[in-house]
């Protein structure tokens, strides 16, 4: 598909505006009546190569275009026409000057919109919707990105894509049964997680979602995993908008929360009630409160979503990569109604102490055991404040998805302060931001402080809620990652292992966090040097994350990568390039093409390639992945400059060394700038310049280069790391190809000792 292509011999294309499921939406001219008009086009096979899932894509697309067209509203997106052209389906309709609500949000900076823009855009979504529902037609995946504002105000509808006539159960069956997942992770409705019977009020539940989302910056399931999302929408009685933001009317409040009911017939009967629902409210500032169902019976045994959701990713959502997970069901209000359990007998919990639908992972509680007194109970602090601290805590949590690290662990530190002389120190609120501050800082790169708030913390958390509480032993598995981080990787072995132990006892051998610490062991184990242990954890892991997660779920395929790097390890690189180049197919599947998971993954086929003396695929690799990380993440960024290195020592590998050393030498500038001359990923590259300057008889300028190196890790990491010392044999070698050969056998000499003084590993 290109510029100035024509279509059907009357729609010239002029250029793209956005890529979906679907295919391609472009700007085009309509060269019989001389206007402007948006095409949507799906190549014969577009992404997909399954014949029998491209005749379901072709169906789902003429389906669109006859529903589509058969709508005459103002909220609905226009269809002028439709057909196929050259073996492309291609749908024409009028073209939208405006914003859809996700591009609106991210204008905004992620912050909600104001509250009498979203009572309008609700208003008249829910017009739209009761002319839709009249006409029989559920849309079945409504988002923010499916609804456009226009420059004069007015909302329209867009994407009829996976809708279907409510009287044609026929053409349901067709779509959904080759296993495609219909409807998007953040904005689904419980009826359709669950499979059953979908009808207008799945789509009063999706607008719900939206609501709440444009209401408050975050959908009412705010994580990154689409399972838990699934689980969430299922189970959880969301937060209450005004607990992120509290200057939203009652009134709105009530007409979300009855919109996100978990059973259809606790919503509004049909969209032309809720229109009713938001005049009175708009006009009165008040409304009957909808009946929000209890929380599940933390006795019934839940049931897992159908398996057609195991392979869903989150998608986007308005906000772009995701905010970061929370608890399902965020405490921000509570009312210090809670019992501590006293050191000395931190094993016995009260059954209150776990979140409602947790369950008690401490098993009953024996009646004949005397339960310990509560302590004494503060005053209730002051509602507003509490709000106030949820707000923030809401915010540090966006800074986090943003990247910015360093900000918010000092909102979060500032939050915990406040809680601490609000509610208790060991409050779990206060824990709870204790535990988001050392999150940051270890993403900042402050590991050290980031350690001891983890030990900290886990203590805390085991003399409030117990030592086998899932809580306390998060604590204590993100201190064992702070441990490997530091290269204390026999401590955070013996760490995980215990935390493994506990939440096997707890939760059981094939719960997501059971696997997520497996993993964590496995990954140790390989730093450790014990390969064949790694790979046979990793590898079992691998096992039951598909059988309980999905073969393709991302949590799988980290282990599967796992497994890959500890068989690269081990020497056994042409196994490792085949996993590596399955886990990257997979990804791109699964996450997309530029995710920066898949591009990793990419990364190590092409470093198994160079292991394995095929350079000339490894170049070949490294240069389409830095076109990509160049055009996702930027020139500078870490991981495009480590795709440039990679590049570089490949040049060199097939004898080019002028071009590896002109190579060498913009990344050695490029990290030294972006992340200074002492990084370990600089002076990687410092030697990538003095390897290849000694290549090319250059060895005077390579002396240099290897002084200045070791005496950068001699500063940073001590004159008797063996990093500091592998810096001086290089210097020796040079001095010898200097013909000094009195130096460098007083160099080498000097090191031995050091080696010898410091033990068989030299350290």
């Amino acid at each position: 598909m290109g510029e100035n292509r024509l279509i059907h011999g009357r729609y010239r294309l002029l250029d793209l505006i956005g890529r979906g499921g679907m295919g391609e939406v472009w700007r085009a001219r309509d060269e019989s009546l001389g206007r402007q008009v948006a095409v949507k086009c799906l190549e014969p096979l577009g992404p997909y190569r399954d014949p029998s899932l491209t005749r379901v894509l072709r169906e789902r697309f003429r389906r669109e275009a006859r529903v589509a067209a058969a709508l005459s509203h103002r909220g609905v997106t226009v269809v002028h026409d439709f057909g196929e052209s050259d073996g492309v389906l291609y749908l024409v309709m009028e073209l939208l000057e405006g914003r859809d609500l996700s591009r609106l949000l991210e204008d905004n900076k992620g912050h909600p919109l104001p509250v009498d823009d979203v009572l309008d855009i609700a208003a008249q979504i829910a017009a739209a919707l009761s002319y839709t529902h009249r006409q029989g037609v559920v849309h079945r995946d409504l988002k923010p990105a499916n609804i456009v504002r226009t420059a004069d105000g007015t909302v329209k509808i867009c994407d009829f894509g996976i809708a279907r006539l409510a009287h044609d159960i026929g053409f349901t069956t067709r779509l959904t049964g080759t296993g495609v997942a219909l409807g998007t992770p953040h904005y689904m409705s419980p009826e359709q997680i669950a499979g059953g019977e979908v009808d207008q009020r799945s789509d009063l539940y999706s607008l719900g979602c939206v609501l709440y989302e444009i209401a408050t910056g975050a959908p009412p399931f705010d994580l990154e995993d689409a399972w838990a999302i699934l689980i969430g929408h299922r189970d959880t009685p969301p937060p209450p908008p005004r607990e992120r933001r509290p200057e939203l009317p009652g009134h709105l409040e009530e007409i979300i929360l009855g919109l996100l009911a978990k059973q259809p017939g606790e919503r509004p009967s049909g969209a032309g009630e809720l229109v009713d629902r938001i005049r009175a409210g708009r006009a009165t500032g008040a409304l009957p409160g909808p009946v929000v169902p209890a929380p599940p019976d933390a006795a019934d045994t839940p049931t897992p979503p159908p398996t057609w959701t195991q392979g869903m990713t989150t998608g986007r959502k308005a906000l772009g990569t995701g905010l970061g997970a929370l608890p399902p069901v965020p405490g921000a209000l509570l009312s210090c109604e809670w019992a501590a359990v006293p050191r000395k007998d931190a094993g016995l919990r009260r059954p209150t102490a776990a979140p409602p639908d947790a369950g008690d992972h401490g098993g009953p509680v024996d009646a004949r055991r005397p339960v310990p007194a509560p302590p004494a109970k503060r005053a209730a602090p002051p509602a507003e404040r509490l709000v106030a601290l949820a707000v923030r805590h809401r915010e540090g949590v966006r800074l986090a998805g943003l990247g910015r690290w360093a900000e918010a662990g000092e909102a979060h530190r500032a939050v915990a302060a406040e809680r601490a002389a609000l509610l208790g120190p060991d409050h779990p609120e206060t824990l709870a931001s204790r535990y988001e501050t050392a999150f940051a800082l270890v993403r900042a790169g402050r590991v050290t402080e980031a350690l001891t708030a983890y030990t900290d913390l886990a203590e805390a958390r085991a003399g409030v809620l117990g030592a086998d509480h899932p809580d306390t032993l998060a604590a204590r598995q993100e201190t064992a990652y702070a441990l490997g981080r530091l290269g204390r990787h026999f401590e955070a072995h013996q760490m995980y292992a215990e935390v493994l132990a506990a939440r096997v006892r707890a939760m059981g051998p094939d719960h997501p966090d059971t696997l997520r610490c497996r993993h964590n062991l496995a990954c140790t184990l390989g730093r450790l040097g014990r390969l064949d242990d790694a790979r046979r954890t990793a590898l079992e892991v691998a096992d039951a994350r598909a059988r309980v997660l999905g073969p393709d779920h991302p949590d799988t395929l980290v282990s599967r990568c796992e497994v890959a790097y500890a068989e690269g390890q081990s020497g056994r690189w042409e196994e490792a390039l085949r996993l590596y180049h399955e886990v990257a197919g997979a990804r791109a599947r699964v996450l997309g093409a530029d995710h920066p998971d898949t591009l990793a993954a990419r990364y190590e086929t092409a470093l198994s390639l160079g292991r394995l003396g095929r350079s000339a695929d490894a170049l070949r690799l490294y240069r389409e992945l830095i076109v990509d990380r160049t055009r996702v993440q930027g020139p500078t960024h870490p991981e495009t400059l480590r795709a440039r290195h990679g590049r570089g020592v490949n040049l060199g590998r097939l004898g080019r060394w002028a071009d590896a050393l002109a190579e060498a030498h913009d990344v050695c500038l490029l990290r030294e700038q972006t992340l200074g001359p002492a990084h370990p990923d600089t002076l990687v590259s410092r030697r990538e310049v003095a390897v290849a300057l000694g290549w090319l008889g250059r060895w005077a300028e390579a002396l240099t280069e290897y002084r200045r190196i070791t005496a950068t890790r001699a500063q940073t990491l001590g004159p008797d790391h063996p990093d500091t010392l592998a810096g001086q044999g290089d210097e020796a070698h040079c001095l010898e190809r200097l013909g000094r050969a009195t130096e460098a056998g007083e160099l080498y000499r000097r090191v031995a000792v050091v080696r010898r003084r410091s033990g068989p590993d030299g350290a």
